[in-house]
């Protein structure tokens, strides 16, 4: 007998919304606060110069290496050291990047097909980014919200997962996780012990070296047809 599936997990990042876009955006107005809160900062520190300090943050600090908005924030603390600031200001500017990075636009079948889902299974939230479905405006269609931050590692590191499988309460082998990364989704969650489903939105060829996903779907739609398949085969 089948194991009865008792909820899903769903990536988020190029899941659930076209994520480039929005972090254009969100450095963008960063960089737009930087220039009139602080200049100084601004005028020695542009986009692509933070982006090599989190880098050499991120190097430094493998202890942190998966929680992105420490690495940010203390790339941001430094630069406004360097630069005359206060430590304050880098919680102030992350908060502006933070705002921006939440304003999302989701792929057009995600809100309806997400309260298709949560009326059959528990959904959660498994993100490494930090991004939030409570901050962008989803959050009433799942019952939790787990990042790499709170979790302590980001995926495929199998501790996301269990802490996952704690939060939900539930065995591995009952869980499908949803994601459109071959490695951080696919693989993780499968040495993980859970069911995988890669999303494919761009229907192009698995070409990861690992074995494919126990199920391919488009979009949120094909997920809710499979949710159902699966809740009727059990």
């Amino acid at each position: 007998m089948r194991t009865l599936l008792r909820a899903v997990s769903l990536d988020l990042d190029n899941t659930l919304w076209d994520t480039p876009p929005v972090l254009l955006r969100a450095e963008a107005v960063l960089g737009d606060w930087l220039a009139i809160h602080c200049p100084a900062l601004a005028a020695s520190f542009g986009a692509a110069a933070l982006t090599r300090l989190r880098a050499a943050v991120a190097a430094e600090s493998p202890a942190h290496a998966h929680d992105f908005s420490w690495i940010r924030t203390e790339a941001l603390r430094r630069a406004a050291r360097a630069s005359g600031y206060a430590d304050e200001v880098a919680a102030q500017a992350f908060e502006v990047f933070l705002t921006a990075r939440n304003q999302i636009a989701p792929y057009a079948e995600v809100p309806a097909a997400l309260a298709r889902l949560a009326a059959r299974v528990p959904l959660y939230a498994l993100s490494n980014g930090n991004a939030c479905v409570y901050r962008v405006g989803l959050g009433a269609h799942f019952t939790a919200a787990i990042d790499a931050a709170a979790a302590g590692a980001a995926k495929p590191d199998a501790r996301i997962f269990a802490h996952l499988l704690a939060v939900a309460g539930v065995p591995a082998a009952s869980v499908l996780h949803v994601g459109d990364d071959a490695v951080a989704d696919v693989a993780g969650a499968r040495a993980a012990g859970l069911l995988t489903a890669w999303i494919n939105r761009g229907g192009g060829p698995w070409t990861a070296p690992y074995a494919p996903a126990d199920h391919e779907i488009a979009d949120l739609d094909q997920l809710v047809a499979l949710v159902e398949r699966l809740l009727a085969d059990a």
